[in-house]
């Protein structure tokens, strides 16, 4: 795809410097210019996540830094069901309109997320006017008219679909959905069918969280090659890559890229964020929203901001992790930070409200970390 690269970064935000933290914590300071798109043009995209909130009221720093640094976008939350398609027979296009319109103004790669998901999907859709289940080929029914309606209205104009989110379990076994209760075996293969014949140019993915875990990884394996036996489009795996500075190890990250290339398919990072946070006793890593814990103090340690030592801890992570998609840009086509800077996180209030995260680039006043400079400097050497 042809991509329009614009100006650089302003001085105020690239022209500047920045004291490092380094791993003997030693402070030196560094100097780079550029963008992170202009940086990886040759290599994958660079995205980021778009939330309500700058869609429907835009902050002019964020669209600036959005227009400078990306070449690719997700919404956030306004495709997922329960906001686009609230009620039955009732669509809200306010801020998928707006999202659409705003990345093709800025030439930049649209990717629709998402249209089969367990979670964020209202009740009604499962049920009949009595709140009784719905049998298989009426939820077919409703799934189909709901991305023919989504997908069909933004064809030629959306290049990619999350089409299925999350419909794995750890160990790589179908979660025990409502979608897979009532549908079955065929929920996956029937969601990819019915996006292709909405719109059959655009780019179909499966995404997930802890898909380096080898037991989900194998899972992912088997639902790409069970599609493409029967003949369906699948064009790629979305990595979210909701990581932190002490899980996952990047060995498994990289074992899966090396996997899911092999069955054919690009990968993709579709979710970035890197947590300077330890979870809490009991909690799972990965992105499962409807984790919920009470507040602990002693887990919220940044709440007047990072300290150097967890800067430096910040910025190594997110080099190894560059590194890995730099050695596999042959395969990856796409990698997509989950939210623009380090104040629209939903990092931080999950899995407790009240917590301070940093797992962006960019800080609470759009300003580039130490991080930031660290992955540029990757394409710089």
């Amino acid at each position: 795809m042809k991509l329009t690269i614009f100006p650089t970064i302003s001085a105020t935000l690239l022209s500047c410097s920045l004291l490092v933290a380094c791993s003997n914590t030693a402070i030196q300071t560094q100097t780079v210019s550029g963008s992170l798109k202009q940086a990886y043009q040759d290599s994958f995209l660079i995205g980021t996540a778009i939330g309500n909130n700058q869609l429907m009221h835009p902050q002019q720093v964020t669209t600036k830094l959005i227009e400078q640094q990306f070449n690719a976008a997700t919404p956030e939350n306004d495709m997922k069901w329960e906001r686009i398609h609230p009620k039955p027979g009732v669509y809200d296009f306010a801020a998928a309109d707006k999202f659409v319109e705003f990345a093709e103004k800025n030439n930049i790669f649209i990717t629709g997320h998402t249209l089969l998901w367990h979670s964020q999907a209202p009740d009604w859709i499962f049920e009949d006017e009595q709140g009784q289940p719905i049998g298989r080929d009426a939820l077919l029914a409703r799934l189909k008219d709901h991305i023919d309606t989504v997908v069909g209205r933004y064809k030629g104009r959306i290049q990619s679909w999350d089409v299925v989110n999350e419909a794995l379990n750890e160990d790589g076994s179908m979660r025990q959905s409502k979608w897979y209760k009532i549908i079955g075996d065929d929920m996956v293969e029937k969601a990819f069918e019915y996006a292709h014949a909405a719109d059959p140019d655009a780019e179909l993915n499966y995404n997930d969280y802890n898909l380096n875990n080898p037991q989900k990884r194998a899972g992912v394996v088997r639902i790409v090659k069970q599609l493409q036996a029967k003949g369906l489009r699948i064009d790629g795996v979305g990595m979210q890559g909701h990581y932190s500075l002490f899980h996952p190890d990047f060995k498994e990250v990289e074992d899966s890229i090396i996997a899911y290339a092999e069955t054919g398919v690009k990968v993709m990072f579709t979710e970035v964020d890197i947590s300077v946070l330890v979870f809490p006793e009991g909690a799972e890593a990965g992105a499962d929203v409807n984790q919920n814990f009470a507040l602990q103090e002693k887990l919220n340690p940044y709440s007047k901001g990072l300290t150097p030592e967890a800067e430096a801890q910040l910025s190594k992570r997110y080099t190894d992790l560059f590194e890995i998609f730099i050695r596999h840009e042959k395969d990856i086509t796409r990698v997509t930070l989950w939210g623009t800077d380090d104040g629209m996180t939903w990092r931080n209030d999950w899995p407790m409200v009240g917590r301070s995260d940093y797992p962006l680039l960019f800080d609470r006043q759009s300003m580039p970390k130490a991080a930031y400079y660290a992955v540029m400097a990757l394409k710089q050497k």
